[in-house]
């Protein structure tokens, strides 16, 4: 006899009413919490890991497993067979269609880094969704860029690219639908913006500047679900973005639901409704115009868009729509947004918790997304308790959940960039990971920086009827760190032109130190409140030497030019810093 297990999916234990019965026993509530939903894809060793009765005591888990032993499995469920990712037929229209009859739309001019966008107005029967491919060849002098089309519904598809490279660019169309092939034209892309910088690459193995060579650090906020919001929310989060020092934000594609975001969303990804199920085969194009114009204020405040595109906290179905549904997704949303400069692509966050997906998925959804993305934009992915594999060739960067000690160990291990996406939120909420005091989410950013990572702050206060907080909805900033977090940007900025970033260095034991070696030196005594430190310098060259009070954002000056060993007198209190920079006449 087969019983029910460890392995068992919950959604298929809870299908036998005997199982299900013993689930609810050891287990009440566990698929009709909202916020839990995504356990229904997991199995039951998955869910009783994260489950509270089975997590705080073992035995409630061993019961469980004992009396499900004895539950034999019922008759499997005739299986769904998979759906196939079509390839579209070459005569999707009539042989009496002129080739390349379309009406086109486009500038005949764009800066450098600006997108590009070529409207084609053509057929629109059957699904052009999944029945019309589309693409276009770009060239400019002896280079060849290729851009993927996508429908825009009424019969309107588009193609964009991020031009590059200043001068003539030439294209031509091709496609399975007549009048969408052979289509060709030129236009000039002109000189960028003095504010545009292009896309954001990953520089000297550990740090990040733009396509210019500008230097960009880092220093991002979290806001998962805030374009699935009013209007109104969505202006004000923008508006506290204007007015804020963040330069990153984590944002969810699809809408989430969770704790204090459990409302229906504003809008959905796909033609369909919540009652009536969705059609996966359909997009909505007015949900991904809604995302673009985001993404483009966004840009606009020079904030980079780290955009996750699977999670786990869902109750529509959109992270278990199957693999060609989701190799779908993900090629119409590169195509859509990739010719924004301010994308990133973060496959998940928290993927381990996405029990729909094995771990091959990962490595097909980033291998579907370089081959679409036309502009190679960074690559990560996100993680719960386990870290992801960073070694992966196509992983450029890696986001890490975890707070910040291990940051240089990670640097090492990877040979890449790490970026702290989550070290917990400041905030006043039940559960740890959102209640830091403003102090403690300071703390951890700055050990992350001068461990040599990238952070990303959070906040999480709780606004009374309104639920409204910024991890979720966006809104107003209402906690102490941003500010504070503004001082340290203006810190990191002010390391040498020429630096890449803060590295890790040698330091003592006790408290780290980070910064260009020979030249600036970043001391973080965090929570130790040291009232005297001693520092040993290279021979022959002259420092000055600076008290950063990180909480009260000060900078105090110790007089005079200093050399040798260092002894430097403290306030005593916890979260300074020490900064020494070699004066310029010494590195002449």
């Amino acid at each position: 006899m087969k019983s029910y297990g460890p392995d068992s999916v919950l959604r298929d234990v809870l299908r036998n009413d005997q199982a299900a019965a013993v689930v609810h026993k050891y287990l009440p509530g566990i698929e009709e919490d909202w916020s839990r939903v995504q356990f229904l894809r997991g199995t039951l060793r998955q869910v009783t890991g994260f489950a509270l009765p089975t997590r705080i005591d073992p035995a409630v888990c061993e019961a469980l497993f004992a009396e499900l032993a004895s539950v034999p499995v019922a008759p499997a469920v005739e299986p769904v067979p998979e759906e196939q990712v079509p390839t579209p037929s070459s005569g999707y229209e009539a042989t009496n269609v002129a080739a390349g009859s379309a009406r086109t739309v486009f500038a005949e001019s764009v800066p450098k880094w600006r997108v590009f966008e070529l409207e084609l107005h053509g057929p629109s029967h059957g699904n052009p969704f999944t029945d019309v491919d589309l693409s276009v060849e770009f060239r400019c002098g002896e280079r060849t860029v290729t851009a993927h089309g996508f429908y825009d519904g009424d019969g309107v598809y588009r193609v964009r690219l991020m031009p590059d490279e200043e001068g003539i660019w030439s294209f031509r169309t091709g496609s399975n639908a007549r009048s969408l092939s052979g289509i060709s034209g030129t236009f000039h892309c002109a000189p960028a913006a003095p504010a545009d910088h292009g896309p954001v690459r990953v520089h000297d193995r550990f740090h990040f500047r733009y396509a210019d060579g500008t230097r960009y650090l880092p220093l991002g906020t979290t806001s998962y679900a805030w374009t699935h919001q009013s209007e109104a929310l969505e202006k004000q989060t923008l508006q506290s973005l204007a007015d804020g020092p963040f330069n990153k934000i984590r944002m969810c594609v699809f809408p989430k639901s969770y704790i204090h975001n459990t409302e229906e969303p504003e809008r959905y990804p796909y033609a369909g409704s919540p009652e009536e199920g969705w059609d996966f085969s359909r997009f909505d194009p007015g949900f991904f115009r809604h995302l673009e114009d985001r993404i483009e204020r966004l840009g606009q405040l020079g904030i980079e868009a780290d955009l996750i595109l699977f999670h786990p906290y869902d109750r529509w179905g959109f992270s278990d729509m199957g693999p060609a549904a989701d190799e779908r997704y993900l090629r119409y949303v590169v195509a859509r947004l990739a010719a924004h400069r301010n994308v990133w692509w973060s496959l998940a966050n928290e993927y381990d918790l996405v029990w729909s997906k094995d771990a091959d998925h990962w490595h097909r959804a980033a291998a579907v997304i370089r081959e679409t993305d036309p502009h190679a934009h960074l690559i990560g992915n996100h993680n719960c308790v386990d870290l992801y594999d960073n070694s992966a060739e196509w992983v450029t960067h890696s986001s890490i959940q975890r707070p910040p000690e291990r940051t240089a160990q990670w640097r090492e291990e990877w040979a890449k960039p790490v970026t702290l996406d989550e070290m917990g939120y400041e905030g006043d909420v039940e559960w740890g990971w959102g209640n830091l005091t403003p102090q403690e989410m300071v703390r951890r950013c700055w050990e992350g920086v001068v461990r040599g990572g990238y952070v990303t702050h959070g906040e999480c206060f709780l606004d009374g009827e309104n639920d409204v907080l910024w991890w979720s909805k966006g809104g107003l900033l209402k906690g102490e760190s941003s500010a504070r977090l503004a001082f340290l940007r203006t810190v990191m900025e002010q390391m040498p032109d020429d630096a890449s970033g803060i590295d890790p260095l040698p330091s003592d034991f006790d408290f780290p130190t980070g910064g260009v070696a020979g030249r600036y030196l970043l001391t973080y005594f965090g929570l130790g409140q040291p009232g005297v430190r001693t520092f040993f310098l290279p021979a022959g060259q002259r420092w000055s030497v600076e008290v950063i009070d990180t909480w009260n954002m000060t900078i105090t000056e110790v007089p005079g030019s200093h050399e040798g060993t260092v002894t430097v007198t403290l306030p005593g209190r916890p979260y300074l810093a020490v900064r020494l920079r070699v004066l310029e006449e010494d590195t002449a």
